[in-house]
């Protein structure tokens, strides 16, 4: 009996033993869960959940470690098993709804909005599912950026890339080369260094890499952003400067910014800024193109929420101003990060609380009239954004290439750079003008046709007499304006073989008024317009075709007699007409050769006609538009019979006046 009793107390002191073994797990996972060590902490909440220990806690605090380490696919996985608990807290509903997006089950994601915005949670303003066919949407717009290939990405974290002056700086957690191997906690990777190559180059990029001077530190240094006149670098770190590192009051040790001057061929002279503290971070560095502004990320107190972008001015001789927030059009309740300033002060961040694809997405902005104001955010779309996490856009000094990063499946470490070349959508814009007063005519009707006369785009002038229209690359156009009154004008142009920059196309129109036209000759001829339908009128000005020679602007001697029907036409029978002189080219030789030609042809009838006697007042321009106005398809390029360009080498009479 007494063993019996002995064997049962054991039993019961190992089961005590085994809860509180298991408590001090549970424990023990939860400490570094709260210090940033999600992998250790993982390991320990799987042990848990195979010992069944705490099952329904272990498993959500599992799931939110994969969240947290952007692992969306495993996140999935137990956020699935969380919301099926009987007790889930509601906020488990919209992490299992942000993972699923992350594996690209939109549909599965949008139910489970649904059921978190049922359950008594708030969604955030700008979620995704206040547009249900965004997703649709963002897969379906033309691209605009194509990946190219980057060689020196590693195993470990690479982000951040900036070019500067020929050399491409950027982030990486890569350093193996060390004696003394210390680890972030977070992810167990090395912690990041600043690395610089250069642009173009295929040899690898190891630790020997690593950005000489006083940038690179024990913890975590980058990304970066460099002045345009080289001399000064900002940069994110740890809060360590002096070889002393501080934390906050709850023991953790925040970001900041701090800009270092090139000097003696070195980075040197760090300095802490004064947007920095110590209990919060201030990271992300970026500058608008004249370096008077620096934009940065924050999860300083004030802010809508999670990290905010902010802005601040940098006087001449380098002191800061005071931070501002650069508003809710851009933050978001959840985390925005990551700011970029193009050329063209276009502002790009990554941010996870704005419609996007997948975790955190890459946005640009829609500036408005005032000094940082945003009316709108735009995502870039595929391929720049994708399932996972997308960040640390940056746009080179030509507006077309540059750089991301992404955690996303296929790429060769944890966070791998991208680079890109853009494709810009091209316009073709222009004005609208009577012919007669040269002044804008609004509400033209502006059609654009292609190759094959189908009309791909349709739209009307503003009071300015101004059209804008999004055309496709390497292709052929023919535009034509019509408004009431007027007589229809019309250009060929093309978007074929044109260079990247170039983003738009100009094609002016001009528009003769209907009441002053009646051709009294045949389009390809020498030919009178005018506002009057005297048939008599139309019987007497009969003329017969009047062409040049090629590259030539003399009157030929037998079509003179031509031009002598048009002097006794206008002294004779109608002495109060008042004309002007339109010469053409054909399509040969330079754009800058045939203006000057045209111009020379329509000198020469001018001065022909005076000769002959017509008072000068009676001739208000004489203009020559090169080959501008063809009137076949005869244009570069074209291989045209020599009858054909004949007929673009001619002469036109239009009339600006008659009693």
């Amino acid at each position: 009996m007494k063993i019996k009793n002995y064997a049962i107390v054991c039993i019961a002191l190992m089961m005590g033993f085994s809860g509180f073994s298991q408590q001090g797990k549970q424990k023990r996972a939860d400490t570094l869960f709260n210090k940033f060590s999600f992998v250790k902490a993982a390991e320990v909440y799987r042990d848990l959940i195979e010992n069944r220990y705490n099952t329904d806690y272990a498993t959500r605090k599992l799931a939110d470690c994969y969240a947290l380490l952007r692992d969306p696919r495993n996140a999935s996985r137990y956020y699935k098993k969380v919301v099926a608990q009987k007790n889930a807290p509601v906020e488990y509903y919209y992490r299992y709804a942000q993972a699923l997006r992350g594996i690209k089950d939109y549909k599965e994601s949008q139910i489970w909005l649904e059921r978190f915005k049922d359950s008594g949670g708030v969604v955030n303003t700008n979620d995704f599912s206040k547009n249900v066919n965004f997703i649709t949407s963002v897969f379906n717009a033309k691209q605009q950026y194509f990946l190219d290939k980057v060689r020196f990405n590693s195993k470990f974290s690479d982000f951040g890339a900036f070019e500067h002056n020929g050399k491409i700086y950027f982030a990486s957690s890569r350093d193996e080369g060390v004696a003394v191997k210390r680890l972030y906690g977070w992810n167990e990777q090395p912690f990041l260094d600043v690395y610089v190559t250069d642009v173009g180059s295929k040899r690898n990029v190891d630790y020997s890499a690593k950005l000489e001077g006083d940038v690179n530190s024990i913890y975590h240094d980058g990304p970066v952003t460099i002045t345009k006149d080289g001399k000064f670098m900002y940069f994110s770190r740890n809060n360590f400067k002096d070889n002393i590192e501080k934390k906050d009051s709850k023991g953790l040790t925040n970001m900041k910014i701090y800009r270092a001057t090139f000097r003696d061929n070195t980075w040197t002279d760090v300095e802490d800024l004064s947007i920095n503290s110590d209990d919060y971070s201030t990271q992300h560095p970026a500058l608008n193109a004249d370096g008077t502004k620096l934009y940065f990320s924050s999860d300083r107190p004030g802010g809508f929420g999670g990290s905010d972008i902010y802005v601040v001015n940098i006087s001449p001789n380098g002191i800061l101003g005071t931070p501002k927030n650069i508003g809710n059009i851009v933050n978001t309740e959840n985390a925005e990060g990551f700011p970029f300033i193009n050329n063209e002060g276009v502002l790009f961040f990554s941010s996870d609380g704005h419609v996007g694809l997948g975790l955190l997405d890459i946005f640009g902005t829609i500036i408005g009239e005032g000094d940082d104001e945003y009316v709108d955010v735009i995502n870039l779309g595929v391929p720049v954004n994708s399932n996972y996490d997308d960040f640390s856009f940056t746009m080179n000094d030509n507006g077309i290439t540059g750089y991301f990063a992404s955690n996303r499946v296929g790429g060769r470490g944890s966070d791998d750079i991208y680079a890109y070349h853009r494709e810009p959508i091209m316009q073709v814009e222009g004005v609208v003008t009577d012919a007669i007063n040269t002044k804008p005519i609004a509400n033209s009707v502006i059609t654009l046709f292609d190759d094959q006369d189908n009309q791909i785009a349709y739209m009307v002038t503003d009071e300015n007499g101004f059209y804008q229209i999004n055309i496709d690359r390497n292709k052929d156009y023919k535009i034509v304006a019509s408004q009431k009154k007027y007589i229809d004008d019309y250009r060929k142009f093309t978007s074929k073989n044109l260079q990247t920059e170039l983003v738009t196309i100009t094609a002016n129109l001009l528009l003769n008024p209907v009441q002053d036209i009646i051709k009294l000759a045949d389009l390809n001829s020498i030919h009178f317009e005018y506002e009057t339908n005297d048939s008599t009128l139309v019987k007497n000005a009969k003329l017969n075709p009047i062409y040049f020679d090629f590259e030539k602007y003399t009157i030929r001697k037998e079509y003179a007699l031509e031009l002598d029907k048009i002097v006794k036409l206008m002294t004779v029978d109608y002495p109060d007409m008042v004309i002007r002189i339109e010469a053409h080219t054909d399509s040969r030789g330079t754009l800058d050769y045939n203006d000057k030609l045209s111009t020379n042809r329509a000198n020469s009838t001018y001065e022909y006609l005076i000769s002959k006697g017509l008072d000068p007042s009676r001739i208000t321009e004489h203009k020559g538009y090169g080959e501008r106005r063809l009137i076949n398809d005869c244009a570069d390029g074209v291989d045209c019979e020599e009858e054909k360009h004949q007929l673009n080498r001619r002469t036109e009479f239009i009339v600006v006046k008659m009693e």
